[in-house]
């Protein structure tokens, strides 16, 4: 598997910078895989597209404001924080910048008065001067945009850069495809007989980690937690047994459903990694995102989808100047 194969070129302008001014007004380009078609709706309409009565798997990950910008008292040189994942009490794996001139043990002030200490440089970990760090991030974190929107973040970021349906606090990147969802439209769905069950997965940095290697197969790929909930599993189980549609609303709840299948745990960290000719066992429809080129996002799609299915309609949404990545339009693969 080449990598190559996932590489396509985007204009800059098709890159969404703001999200849709509503929700569920985003475009959605319908994907059917046995019949090999591509159709183009708006997001709202989703229900006409999904099968019957079937499973919607959300991941309810709340992002945190995890870039932390401050300076350091004894220069006033700035720096800035980047929270990667918590360690436990008040210690976090972190990107620090610039790192070289920050010392061991020096205190970064953050707005709020916030203060935190490089720790163990070899590890990148900070130690925070509370115990409610994610509590203190509320006041003094910036919601940690992804790079390729070239904007500061703003305080409407902190409502549209999360799902209706947030809950747990710790992912550094939303889990985008959930973002088309308004408290309506769920419940409109639930009215016309799907069903919504929630997992956690807390998406941290790897995600944007390109692959490098010309094989695919040798890429590392990162580890995330996840969780599934009694109340989950057992929706999922009786999904399965009436013969109803599970659909994974984003790849990461993807991700969660299909190591659960490969394991039966419920709580874990998983690092599978999904290319075509992956074999899915509960995953029968996704609704997903537009993923940058050669990333393991678009690779796990053009799984599910059949990469020349997938090739076929990223090329389509170019034409039809459809809008990417974590504030653009919705892809639905039936």
């Amino acid at each position: 598997m080449r990598l190559s194969d996932f590489d396509y070129q985007l204009p800059a302008g098709l890159i969404a910078q703001y999200p849709a001014a509503r929700r569920d007004a985003a475009r959605l380009l319908v994907v059917n895989r046995t019949a090999r078609t591509i159709q183009h709706d708006i997001f709202h309409n989703i229900g006409a597209h999904l099968p019957a009565k079937s499973l919607l798997v959300v991941n309810d990950s709340k992002v945190i404001p995890a870039r932390l910008l401050g300076n350091k008292p004894r220069s006033g040189g700035q720096v800035e924080v980047f929270l990667l994942k918590p360690l436990g009490g008040r210690r976090f794996e972190a990107m620090v910048r610039p790192l070289k001139k920050v010392r061991d043990g020096e205190p970064l002030v953050f707005d709020g008065g916030v203060t935190a200490r490089l720790v163990d440089r070899a590890a990148r970990v900070v130690e925070f001067d509370r115990e409610d760090v994610l509590k203190a991030l509320e006041k003094s974190g910036h919601i940690p945009l992804p790079p390729y929107i070239k904007r500061p973040d703003e305080a409407s970021d902190r409502i549209n850069y999360q799902t209706v349906y947030a809950r747990p606090a710790g992912s550094v990147a939303a889990p985008t495809a959930g973002l088309h969802f308004t408290k309506p439209l769920l419940a409109g769905l639930k009215h016309a007989g799907h069903d919504l069950a929630r997992v956690t997965l807390h998406v941290n940095y790897g995600t944007f980690k390109p692959v490098e290697a010309e094989d695919v197969v040798s890429h590392p790929m990162h580890s995330e937690d996840y969780r599934i909930g009694a109340a989950a599993e057992q929706a999922v189980r009786q999904a399965r047994a009436d013969g109803r549609a599970v659909v994974a609303v984003g790849t990461t709840s993807c991700r969660v459903l299909e190591a659960y299948a490969r394991t039966g745990r419920t709580s874990d960290a998983t690092s599978l990694f999904m290319y075509p000719g992956a074999e899915f066992k509960l995953v029968d429809a996704l609704i997903t995102n537009f993923h940058l080129p050669k990333s393991t996002l678009l690779m796990l799609v053009a799984a599910f989808g059949g990469l020349e299915l997938v090739q076929k309609a990223y090329a389509e949404a170019i034409r039809e100047y459809y809008r990417f990545y974590s504030y653009g339009d919705a892809m639905l693969i039936v």
